[in-house]
């Protein structure tokens, strides 16, 4: 099967369909062959959503009328090719020999993409300067997230949009009920892979260079996971006791559920719940996987009456659905799916999930809220306007040396000391 239009397939469900980049490389991957084909129709859907916004500047200078609405194939087509030619090793030739040949189906579509491309190399410098005066050619953004970022973060805002465009790193996290994070790092040096201990989490190490997981040294033995390390604050903020009712809304796939419980086992219970039953599955998997255990319960938790028995717990973790800016690095499909409209409609389900989530925390707990977002909307502005309707809030300062102190709680932007774009606030309810 020709891997370039296996990728077409996969980006189509993507840009035509909206459906998630993960869901969509999911449906597709059995019927590649497990090794090169199936890491290269990966890399060329992730590099030509990271650039996408780019790669369609430059396509609209190169076509003399836009492709038909039930051509958009063969204009997904267009776009991997020109992503070869401008973004990878792939010899021009090769890139534009085979992405031609993927089209089968459309007779005119073979001259028609054979020029397209063929043009683009013989006039690339002067259609890339071009692309580089128009805002989304320069940034491959939308321009509704870039003026979001200038004006939310105008020191920084550069910075997070190269960030984005980045392919992100790759970093553990010691599971430390099995070994130490200095026995870890010995057993990659045997495995001959390189790593480094990162200062901001104890159980965190960086690689050199992203690997399959395979590689990894007993890692279906549960002696580590992969997970961000602005995400492995979330364990230490919740700052869970002996004896404490802990719940994880919103949990999967259990990263944040599968930290607490390495960090403390003499819980009274761990209560891990979320809507999405094949979500859940996935907690389930990884908690077994890592020798862990916890309450897994497919529910939502605005309708806690389904599964919750009404007694209050010390800790949450709120963890709420999200615009998801800051891990774009990790799913470029953001950019495409995410619309300036999606954001207020979040902002109003994490109103409802904070409200839901305060009345069953126990006077004394604490509650942390947490999103992967880079917008104040959804995070230091969402909690600035709890505190004032709810009399019975203090919140918890974060004192660290990581992100930027908001007015309420703390921002980590994208590409900042390798992390991907977290906030953090805690909240504690009075007695």
């Amino acid at each position: 099967m020709n891997t370039r239009s296996v990728a077409a397939a996969v980006l189509c469900q993507v840009l035509v369909d909206g459906r998630s980049l993960t869901a969509a490389l999911d449906h597709w991957r059995s019927r590649l062959a497990p090794g090169k084909d199936r890491a290269f129709v990966q890399s060329l859907c992730y590099g030509t959503l990271r650039w996408y916004f780019r790669l369609d500047v430059i396509l609209d200078q190169l076509l003399r009328k836009p492709f038909k609405e039930k051509d958009a194939d063969i204009r997904v087509l267009a776009l991997l090719g020109l992503y070869q030619i401008d973004f990878t090793r792939v010899k021009p030739y090769a890139a534009v020999s085979e992405t031609v040949a993927a089209a089968t189906r459309k007779a005119w579509a073979k001259p028609v993409l054979n020029g397209l491309l063929r043009t683009y190399q013989r006039n690339r410098e002067e259609v890339n300067r071009i692309a580089d005066t128009l805002v989304a050619g320069r940034t491959a953004h939308p321009e509704w997230l870039v003026k979001e970022l200038h004006h939310n973060w105008p020191d920084a805002a550069e910075q997070v949009l190269e960030a984005n465009n980045q392919l992100p790193p790759m970093t553990l996290r010691v599971n430390q009920t099995k070994c130490s994070r200095d026995e870890y790092l010995q057993k990659l040096v045997s495995a001959g892979v390189s790593g480094a201990p990162l200062k901001w989490s104890p159980e965190a190490i960086g690689l050199e260079h992203p690997v399959d997981v395979e590689q990894l040294p007993e890692f279906k033995a549960g002696f580590v996971s992969v997970q961000d390390v602005a995400a492995q604050f979330a364990a230490r903020l919740v700052d869970v006791r002996r004896g404490h009712r802990v719940l994880d809304a919103c949990a999967a796939p259990g990263g944040k559920t599968s930290h607490i419980l390495e960090s403390n086992s003499s819980l009274e219970e761990m209560v891990a719940v979320d809507i999405d039953s094949a979500r859940v599955a996935r907690i389930s998997q990884n908690l077994a996987r890592l020798g862990l255990q916890a309450t897994v319960v497919t529910g939502d938790l605005m309708n806690p009456g389904e599964w919750w028995d009404g007694r209050l717990f010390d800790r949450i973790l709120l963890d709420v659905p999200c615009s998801a800016t800051g891990v774009i690095r990790r799913h470029p499909d953001i950019k495409i799916l995410r619309r300036p409209n999606d954001v207020e409609t979040l902002s109003g389900t994490q109103r409802e999930l904070l409200e839901m989530g305060w009345s069953m925390l126990a006077p004394g707990g604490m509650l942390v809220y947490s999103t992967c977002s880079v917008l104040p909307k959804e995070n230091h502005e969402q909690i600035e306007t709890f505190i004032e309707s709810h009399p019975d809030v203090q919140e918890k300062s974060i004192e660290h040396d990581w992100g930027i102190k908001c007015s309420h709680g703390r921002q980590i932007l994208p590409g900042k000391l390798l992390m991907d774009g977290f906030y953090y606030a805690c909240l504690l309810r009075t007695r």
